[in-house]
């Protein structure tokens, strides 16, 4: 074999090019440049290190249910860890089509049900089935931002339709002005409810009059149900909370859709389940959807892990008893949190019907993230600024109330503090 040492002369080496020399790196597609880094991570960064009370994130205080675990663990020791179909393993499609159906008092097939690592991969690939550069998406504000930003990832002009905020009475959403924003043309509606800040959550009338709305000018409603177990009653009695068949559920349009209708209803198993870290989710689409959705799905994740899928199986298993009993503890958790805030001298907050947050506003506010980052370096208290939510949410502040009421109440008395009331 030939030594090219001995051949190539020392000039003719190529040497590394002086980065003066080199070519610009092309700047990232301009949709991508524009996307900001998560508010809530910055405050986070600001609090690394120091002993936080952390009501930051939207996750919960109890562990994730053992047998849960034990199912992944079972699934891994079995060797389930190869690739599976597109569209999630039967088994796991069929139990959410059972749930499902059960749940809403209509019959939702399997071959409806898509399963996806994630409840954000699934809005993700609801809008990449949707959307093509240019759609005009409205979407109900304030809300978890990637809702918004997915469909501006991908081109689509979004519309902004804010909810109303009343300190007595909470969030409200002005139908006429959604309504008014459905205009013909319009390609998709995104509606999170139970919402995220706000727990603002959809009427069952709203919700007919939105599906009928959409129906009539063929406008796609892309529902984010991911805490539609989490639903308190829009009155004070518990027994509000519950649909017609008994289920704690919130309205839905699975409720009242039909097959054919042009809704794509986007759900986790991370808040009902309290598995967050197991990045699983399910999408629920026209059955004549679903072999492109499978397709899309391969350039995406190819599959959600089996081992995962196998949680999932296990946590459709132990049935309502758990998700009762998360619900009455997330309840007393909101109403201690709550009353504890509306006590606290210019802090305006009401009782969320829905979702795990307490979104409440601070008079004369106007810097929600300078406000997180002082409190958690100052008082060691973990909060969401609302300008994470979106300009609508500036002046309020997101408090992840799934924790113990001893925590919170130390929180708010570190609130107290910090704001010097």
């Amino acid at each position: 074999m030939t030594d090219l040492s001995s051949v190539l002369a020392p000039s003719a080496v190529p040497s590394a090019l002086p980065s003066a020399a080199l070519p610009a790196l092309p700047p990232a597609r301009a949709a991508v440049a524009a996307l900001e880094g998560s508010r809530i991570r910055e405050v986070a960064n600001a609090g690394l290190g120091l002993d936080v009370l952390p009501f930051w994130f939207g996750e919960p205080d109890w562990p994730t249910d053992p047998r849960i675990v034990a199912a992944a663990q079972a699934a891994l020791a079995a060797g389930d860890t190869r690739y599976g179909h597109n569209l999630g393993q039967p088994a796991l499609r069929e139990a959410l089509a059972g749930y499902l159906s059960r749940l809403h008092g209509r019959e939702i097939g399997a071959g409806r049900v898509a399963v996806t690592s994630s409840g954000v991969s699934a809005l993700m690939l609801a809008h990449q089935t949707l959307l093509d550069p240019g759609s005009r998406v409205v979407i109900v504000t304030p809300v978890w931002p990637n809702l918004t930003e997915a469909p501006a990832i991908l081109g689509a002009q979004v519309l902004r339709v804010a909810l109303d905020f009343d300190a007595q009475r909470g969030f409200r959403l002005d139908l006429d002005r959604l309504l008014d924003a459905l205009t013909p043309g319009t390609r998709a509606l995104v509606i999170n409810s139970p919402n995220n800040p706000t727990g603002w959550t959809l009427t069952a009338a709203e919700r007919d009059a939105i599906l009928a709305h959409c129906r009539r000018h063929g406008i796609w409603i892309v529902a984010d149900d991911v805490y539609d177990r989490l639903w308190y009653g829009h009155a004070a009695d518990a027994a509000s909370a519950r649909n017609p068949r008994g289920y704690a559920v919130a309205p839905g349009f699975l409720e009242v859709a039909e097959p054919e209708d042009r809704l794509l209803a986007v759900n986790s198993f991370s808040k009902s389940w309290r598995m967050t870290g197991f990045r699983l989710g399910w999408l629920v689409a026209p059955a004549p959807l679903m072999e492109r959705l499978g397709v899309l799905i391969e350039y995406n994740t190819s599959c959600a892990p089996g081992f995962v899928q196998a949680a999932g199986l296990a946590a459709l298993g132990l049935g309502e008893a758990v998700i009762e009993a998360q619900l009455a503890h997330y309840r007393a958790a909101r109403d201690v949190l709550v009353a504890g805030l509306a006590e606290v001298p210019g802090v305006q907050v009401a009782l969320p019907p829905g979702a795990m947050y307490a979104f409440f506003r601070l008079e004369g506010e106007r810097d929600s993230l300078g406000l997180c980052k002082r409190l958690v370096r100052e008082q060691r208290l973990g909060l969401a600024p609302g300008l994470a939510f979106g300009a609508e949410g500036e002046g309020f502040v997101r408090w992840c109330l799934a924790n113990e009421p001893a925590l919170l109440r130390e929180g708010i008395a570190r609130l107290r503090v910090g704001l010097g009331r």
